[in-house]
């Protein structure tokens, strides 16, 4: 199997100009097992690229919907049928589905020797396509940073997009040049550290999604009109700072050591929604133990600070960590 070819500068497609992507060499067959938000979109994006997709496989309705209008004309088959048809398999199920279809497909014989063979799961590396990678295939997982919402936006939203790429040191530069061909940006993470890259990912965006729904909620409660136009100025300058400066950039009560208002936020949270107040103050705790290491806490401040947290409902797992990382500045 010849690897796919990388497209020469300002030749993408998207952009508007370039040569015509399907007079490149190494065109693939593409085919999808898991028509979710992910396999339809990056479908879409190496069919931009020249290459052709000829499968995808979903069960629920809305698979299917979203199979139709991301990939039209492609048609809806069973997994086996998806790789039977393809050179490149994209297998975009959830993370807990993966190790079962993988090895149901090799026991299946449906895996096809020198198939390319690329989940997109963020928590697993190559070694979870093993079972296929014995009956011959070429192993590749290929996880694009990025959230999704199953529309044609994500095609475009995958361009720049970082993803965690991690193969066989002979399939590198297979596994590259798909991911410039969807438009990406290939970041190599290693076997091992596969669990703690995707921890790291879900921890800054799944989170995030999180707290700026209660934020708005909160504010709606407060007879904010439109929280969303309140929030977007300060969380994008708070997002743009962080990534500039890390811990530098927090700012707040909290860093302050402004230990009254953080007991005004926790009563106020208790009244009013007290669904939030655990997340709260698992929050401060984690951000006066950044500001303390960081030096922007001062520790005099931080004993008062600490009896708000640690009051009625506080953090989970007592003070102790949090007085040790500020009295004494050591190492957490």
């Amino acid at each position: 199997m010849n690897a796919p070819h990388r497209p020469e500068p300002h030749s993408d497609p998207r952009a508007g100009h370039g040569p015509d992507p399907k007079d490149r060499p190494a065109r693939l067959t593409v085919g999808v097992v898991g028509a979710g938000r992910v396999g339809p979109a990056l479908a879409a994006a190496l069919q931009l690229a020249g290459h052709r997709p000829v499968a995808v496989s979903g069960v629920s309705d809305s698979s299917v919907r979203r199979a139709a209008a991301m990939l039209p004309d492609v048609p809806v088959v069973p997994p086996a049928q998806v790789l039977e048809r393809a050179d490149l398999v994209l297998l975009t199920v959830p993370d807990d589905a993966l190790p079962g279809l993988v090895e149901g497909l090799a026991e299946t014989g449906a895996v096809r020797p020198g198939q390319l063979l690329a989940h997109t799961s963020g928590r697993y590396g190559a070694k979870i396509l093993d079972p296929a990678l014995r009956a011959g295939a070429l192993p590749l997982a290929l996880h694009p940073a990025m959230t999704f919402t199953g529309t044609p936006v994500d095609v475009q939203r995958l361009a720049g997009c970082s993803f965690g790429v991690t193969a066989p040191e002979e399939l590198r530069l297979a596994a590259e040049a798909l991911v410039i061909e969807m438009g990406g940006e290939p970041e190599w993470i290693a076997e091992d550290a596969r669990p703690l890259y995707h921890a790291a990912l879900a921890l800054g965006a799944n989170h995030l999604v999180t707290l700026v729904a209660e934020s708005m909620e909160l504010l709606r409660g407060a007879g904010v009109a439109a929280p969303d136009r309140m929030l977007g100025p300060l969380l994008g300058a708070a997002l743009d700072n962080a990534l500039r400066s890390g811990d530098a950039a927090l700012t707040g009560p909290v860093a302050r050591g402004d230990a009254g208002t953080v007991a005004a936020h926790v009563a106020e949270l208790r009244k009013h929604a007290p669904q939030t107040v655990a997340g709260y103050l698992a929050m401060a705790r984690a951000t006066a133990d950044r500001a303390l290491a960081h030096g922007l806490l001062k520790p005099e401040l931080a004993e008062d600070l600490l009896g708000v947290l640690a009051g009625p409902g506080g953090a989970a797992g007592g003070t102790e960590g949090f007085r040790d990382g500020g009295a004494d500045g050591g190492d957490r």
